[in-house]
């Protein structure tokens, strides 16, 4: 690694009329030393040398190509962390086949997952069990779909939008420069959770009389993100009702089948031939059921996971606009003559 020159001391003006310094004989002029370009690495607030203040040279997020189902360019992603339904639909359903056509091809080996493949594909439990596995591969499919957008979201937190510095003050004329640049770092802001809530308060700046109007303004719209967030979860909890729901109503089934196949009869050897009919319904009722409350126990735990992951961003939000918007705020309540 070449170490960098010296920097050379800059020398005293020269009195008029004293010499120059000449060449010696004989030698040749040195070539000026091209030193390579230099990028100056982006700093949060700051913006690279030739570019104006606030406004940064290239867009940091876009929601239109990272968005983990615009990538695709069929379906259109949903709001914030929302999924879109038929997206996440089509891949419950394909992760449900390959696993059925799994435990059918295990039911019919002799290995040690015989047992286990038999809850699900045994010829009766199949009217519970097929719907049961459809609905809770689509929960996971929403919930896990999920992780990847609320990391796209969280991405806006390390943007520094706002400038960090102590000095920085937030007035009429330093929110428009905070806007624009904004949203220069992304391709809408409307598409992130944290650059919109700020880009509703400052928009509305100029028709402020107070910073605690400011705050009216962020925690009004933080209660409709808390709303949105809440209702992305509204088919998942709608699975986690199903799922068991179709368990019972396969012990019903099991059991209905088990009292038609059950004979009353003097003769002992019928009523022998006709338990194993009745212990086939009984096994269907009890099967049915353990697959349901499993299946809606694990999705549970799985939403209420992902759940908190978004509720700490949430209260996040909050903290950064307090911290970064709110205590920076000096709106005059009247404007001056």
């Amino acid at each position: 690694m070449e170490s960098s020159p010296l920097p050379s001391k800059s020398n005293p003006e020269r009195p008029p009329g004293s010499p120059q310094a000449r060449p010696l004989p004989g030698a040749q002029p040195l070539p000026a030393k091209v030193l390579p370009e230099r990028r100056v690495p982006a700093q949060p607030g700051v913006s690279p040398p030739g570019v104006p203040s606030g406004r940064p040279a290239l867009v940091t997020l876009s929601w239109t190509e990272q968005d983990i189902e615009n990538r695709w360019g069929i379906f259109k992603g949903g709001r914030y962390t929302s999924v879109n339904k038929l997206f996440s639909f089509l891949l419950a359903a394909a992760v449900s086949t390959v696993f059925l056509i799994t435990m059918t091809l295990l039911y019919g080996g002799n290995s040690i997952f015989h047992r286990l493949a038999e809850f699900f594909v045994r010829q009766n439990n199949r009217y519970a069990t097929f719907p049961a596995t459809l609905f809770f591969f689509w929960g996971v499919v929403i919930v896990l779909l999920k992780l990847p957008k609320l990391r796209l979201q969280r991405r806006a937190l390390e943007l520094a939008a706002v400038p960090q510095s102590r000095d920085f003050v937030l007035n009429e004329a330093t929110a428009r420069t905070v806007l624009e640049r904004m949203r220069s770092l992304v391709d809408d802001t409307r598409h992130f959770i944290l650059l919109n809530r700020i880009d509703r308060a400052l928009s509305n700046l100029h028709n402020i009389g107070g910073v605690s109007d400011v705050s009216t303004i962020l925690k009004s719209q933080a209660d409709n993100d808390e709303n949105q967030i809440a209702s992305s979860y509204a088919l998942v909890n709608a699975m986690i009702w199903a799922i068991p729901v179709l368990g019972f109503v396969g012990t019903v089934l099991g059991l209905s089948l088990a009292m038609g196949k059950f004979k009353l009869d003097a003769d002992a050897s019928h009523i022998r031939d006709s338990l194993g009919p009745v212990v086939a319904g009984l096994s269907t009722a009890f099967e049915t059921t353990l697959v349901g409350l499993v299946f809606a126990l694990m999705l549970h735990l799985l939403s209420d996971l992902v759940q908190q992951k978004e509720t700490d961003f949430l209260d996040e939000c909050n903290d950064y606009c307090h911290a970064h918007v709110v205590s920076k705020l000096r709106v005059r309540a009247v404007s001056e003559p």
